[in-house]
């Protein structure tokens, strides 16, 4: 997969998640990948929920070690 951006928002509680990756997201055209690291129990829900919100794609979710990771396909 081909990430565009990556937002590290780990160690940041909610709803910082969501605002780094709204903040990021205004960086990218349309069709390009965000790529979000976190590791606040609520980004899983949250991201999920603002993603759709939003019009864009979840690509893919994923957990290593701890760190909640989500690919956004941007609207």
């Amino acid at each position: 997969m081909d990430v565009n951006k990556v937002v590290d928002a780990k160690g940041l509680a909610c709803p910082m998640p969501i605002v780094r990756t709204k903040k990021a997201m205004t960086d990218l055209h349309s069709g390009e990948i965000l790529e979000i690291h976190a590791t606040d129990k609520g980004a899983k829900s949250d991201l999920t929920a603002w993603t759709r919100s939003g019009g864009h794609e979840l690509l893919k979710t994923e957990e290593d070690n701890d760190v909640f990771k989500f690919w956004i396909k941007k609207a």
